[in-house]
Order: structure tokens, then sequence, then C-alpha cells
């Protein structure tokens, strides 16, 4: 059974529903391009006309992918775990080799790694679900293993 969940804050939730406007607002201008283009004459060699149709492929996609996304949203709350369970929508603090560092997981949608935004579905995310403060996790990366040590979990 696949899960097709997509686990979103109310802020993603609001840029997701944003963006799907903007590129559907984006759609008449595309439009506009492509016959303008069409306009230029032969097409097999149209730089214009290929220009535009890409991005009206990718626009199209884009639109689709958000669609699906909103389709199977779950709205996270942001706010403390109350079991104290680290878990989506929760911030942690961790520390490894010495170093603290604060991850917030959240979903797919929303990962950004380098920002501190861990997905649910990443290594280290699973690792950390369901662990509460003085817990470890270990994670398994091609140098060995990284162990962190749960300091806070809001």
């Amino acid at each position: 059974m696949t899960d097709n969940t997509a686990y979103v804050t109310k802020e993603g939730l609001a840029k997701l529903t944003q963006e799907l406007a903007d590129l559907k607002k984006a759609r008449k201008e595309i439009a506009i391009r492509i016959q303008d283009a069409k306009e230029l004459g032969d097409l097999s060699e149209n730089a214009e006309y290929s220009e535009a149709k890409n991005a009206q492929a990718f626009n199209e996609g884009r639109i689709i992918d958000i669609e699906n996304i909103l389709k199977n949203a779950e709205v996270i709350d942001n706010g403390g775990s109350v079991s104290g369970e680290a878990r989506v929508g929760s911030k942690v603090r961790v520390q490894t080799a010495g170093q603290e560092k604060v991850f917030s997981i959240v979903g797919s949608n929303e990962a950004s790694p380098s920002a501190g935004f861990i997905s649910n579905e990443s290594p280290l995310g699973q690792a950390l679900i369901g662990k509460k403060v003085g817990d470890t996790a270990s994670v398994q990366v091609p140098k060995g293993k990284i162990i962190y040590k749960i300091i806070k979990v809001e």
C-alpha cells in the first residue's frame, strides 16, 4: 500500500496555493507567446516557438504536480508535540559530533536540508520521528554511522 499523503505546513499550503494561481494566470501569457511565435513563420526553425512550447509544457506539468499535492495534502501543526515525541511538524534540537543542530521535520514538498527543513521521508527524518528528549537516533551515511542525541523537541 502506498501512502500518497503530502504533509505540508500552513505556510507551505499557502505558498503552493499561490504558486498554482500564478501558474494558471501564466497560461494566457504563454498562449500569447505561442501565437506570436507562430506568426513568425517556419515552426521547424523557430526558437521562440520552441521556447514557448517548452514553457507551456513545464507550466502545465507543475500545475498537475501542485494539484496532486493539494488533493492529497494533510496540513501539519508546527506546534510542539503533546507526547514529547518528534513527529512531522516538530522542531528537533540535536547534538552530534559536539555540535548542536536544529531540524524541522516537514513533508517532502517543503524539504530544504540546507535551511534545516528535513523531509519525514529522508533517512534522518525517519530516524528522528518517534524519538524523545534524551534518545539517540542513528543514520547510516556513506562514511559510516552518525549518531544524533535529541536535546529538545518542540
